[in-house]
């Protein structure tokens, strides 16, 4: 599985119920009065989009945090409660009139690129607040608890590199209390309405949070900063911050963390739903459609990008099939995956940095190739890391972000919880060119170190661009010296099938009654993934509904920019700068993207 979730669950467009990183509303603030109607309307614009960035920090602490603004570290506000909710709906309204003062006609090109990026988030952030999505405050892969926990290990985003850093995480942990609370208050609204998460992922979600339990302050994840305190620290701060992390964790985080699980494992369980799809609760259809909009960018119907998926599957199994009758394998494809997970050829490894080495292997194969299809690349630093043990039986491989001033790299983690059952069949050199390089790293990287634009923009993320640009990653294969060897090129397929599938699978569950356990054998039957893989993916999709259709729908997309441009521009097509012109204006949703490159395409035929 490929995604790029936790702690960037603060900056991505989602609905209200999924945005688990979320603050405090902050004071009214009074927009730019001045309804700019003519050319020179750049500067009043640019003023609008910064005061919104700076009251949007304090409004989500988290979020800030996540992208190296550090000065609301200490803050954990409830958005749980109708009075954020509320909040937030006055915030956005409040932009969005104060945008629409601004005539758009008039606007230089950038301009009105960022006007519409703009106004777009605003109209989805308000659409999403009429959605019921809050009565399920948070599951298995969407969970302010897990996001805590990466935080407070002190390897992530949260800093302790000052006494006041670490001042400011038990001040943010000091609110931890009161939010899951109101989030149990939530979860019984939904419950009484018959908004109720499936019985499957809760049972996955109430270990997630009994593994924060224990008895020993000093073995908890939370420990850690204390373990690692600088030792330029006073003796009397060391002291008094070694006794605070243990008190805060025996008074606030451990009793908070049992109460969650005790609450889901004793009185929500019971009421959990045994359905599959999010159209099988109350208003389920409507929060699904408003999901596709949201993850896609579009307005695709479901049905369609059902379609598309079952088109989709079957071209690339026979591409499948190509690679099996090369390779010299007699049977079918079900039989070949069989043997791609079994054979134990395709098991090498013994020790998890066996398998970091690996993909430090891959990086190597591709660096010499990357100045042929990238003009532009990142400043920002990158580091291949082993998932936390916490968090690794739940997690796929994923990229979060360094910060833009280089204090934190980025970081491509790996879930290796047995390097001996490592397969370097699932599509290892893929896998890296999507999460990592050229994929995510250079897309969030290239996109936040971007000071001309916006920092609503720097910060942007929108999935059918970021996770569509890293599965078009995934094609450049074969021309950044990748895929030579037939079972990466059987892998490549697989991680290219599996996100035809989800289209086919998500759609199928939230809108055409398709159950678990058909979904999960639908996967088995068309890609080489097990039993274990393909239930963990389908209850992702259970978890988040419509998030799995944003890949194939960007890819593809991307695609046939790419094609279409070839052929318009002919010998004036380079694709140096096509990358570079996607990149430049980092994630927006794809018709923006569209009508942005068509009039690129349309300055370089000029020429």
């Amino acid at each position: 599985m490929k995604t790029t979730f936790s702690l960037l669950l603060a900056a991505l467009s989602l609905p209200a119920g999924l945005a688990v990183a979320q603050t405090q509303p902050t004071k009214k603030t009074t927009p730019p009065k001045t309804a700019a109607t003519s050319a020179t309307a750049s500067a009043p614009l640019a003023a609008l989009f910064d005061e919104y960035w700076e009251n949007r920090g304090r409004l989500f602490p988290l979020g800030a945090t996540s992208q190296g603004d550090n000065r609301y570290n200490d803050q954990l506000p409830n958005d749980q409660t109708r009075a954020f909710r509320q909040q937030q709906q006055r915030f956005y309204q409040q932009y969005l009139s104060s945008l629409q003062k601004f005539d758009r006609a008039r606007l230089s090109a950038g301009d009105q690129v960022s006007y519409d990026i703009f106004e777009y988030e605003m109209q989805s952030r308000l659409n999403g607040l009429q959605q019921n999505t809050w009565m399920m405050p948070f599951a298995q892969f969407y969970s302010l608890p897990n996001t805590l926990g990466q935080l407070g290990a002190g390897t992530g985003a949260q800093p302790f590199k000052t006494v006041q850093d670490y001042d400011n995480w038990l001040a943010r942990v000091g609110q931890f209390p009161v939010w899951a609370d109101s989030a149990i208050a939530n979860f019984r609204q939904g419950m009484q309405a018959a908004v109720v998460l499936p019985r499957v992922l809760v049972l996955k979600t109430v270990p997630q949070l009994q593994a924060q339990i224990t008895a020993d302050a000093t073995q908890s994840l939370f420990y850690g900063p204390i373990t690692r305190m600088p030792a330029s620290f006073s003796e009397a701060d060391k002291t008094r911050l070694t006794e605070a992390y243990q008190q805060a964790i025996a008074t606030q985080l451990v009793p908070t963390y049992r109460k969650l699980a005790d609450f889901l494992q004793t009185e929500y369980l019971p009421q959990a739903r045994t359905s599959t799809g999010l159209d099988a609760v109350p208003g389920g259809a409507d929060m699904y459609r408003y999901n596709v909009r949201l993850m896609t960018t579009t307005d695709r119907t479901p049905e369609a990008i059902y379609q598309t998926g079952l088109s989709e599957v079957k071209r690339i199994r026979a591409e499948m099939e190509a690679v099996k009758n090369q390779v010299g394998f007699e049977g079918d494809l079900p039989a070949f995956f069989t043997f791609l997970n079994s054979d134990p050829r395709f098991t090498p490894y013994r020790t998890p940095e066996d398998v970091l080495t690996a993909f430090r292997m891959i990086q190597a194969k591709i660096t010499p190739n990357l100045p042929k299809l990238f003009g532009r690349t990142p400043k920002s630093q990158f580091e291949i890391r082993q998932t936390e043990a916490f968090r690794a039986a739940t997690a796929s491989a994923e990229y979060n972000r360094g910060t833009p001033d280089g204090s934190r790299p980025g970081v491509f983690y790996v879930p290796i919880l047995d390097a001996t059952k490592f397969n370097t069949t699932s599509g290892m050199e893929s896998l890296f060119a999507h999460e990592a390089i050229p994929g995510h790293h250079y897309q969030l990287s290239l996109q936040q170190e971007n000071t001309s634009l916006p920092k609503f923009r720097r910060f942007a993320s929108y999935p059918a661009f970021g996770e569509g640009w890293a599965l078009y990653c995934e094609s450049l294969g074969p021309e950044l010296g990748l895929y030579h060897d037939p079972y990466q090129k059987i892998g490549a397929l697989g991680d290219e099938i599996h996100r035809a599938i989800r289209l086919v699978v998500d759609v199928g569950m939230h809108a055409k009654n398709m159950s678990r356990e058909e979904a999960i054998q639908y996967m088995m039957a068309n890609e080489p993934i097990s039993e274990q893989g393909a239930t963990a993916e389908v209850e992702r999709y259970m978890a988040i509904p419509g998030q799995a259709l944003a890949y194939k729908t960007g890819a593809l997309k991307l695609r046939e920019l790419r094609t279409r441009y070839e052929k318009q521009l002919g010998a004036k097509f380079s694709l140096r700068a096509f990358h570079d012109e996607v990149l430049a204006g980092g994630s927006m949703p794809l018709a923006v993207l569209e009508r942005k490159l068509d009039a690129w395409a349309a300055r370089q035929l000029a020429r």
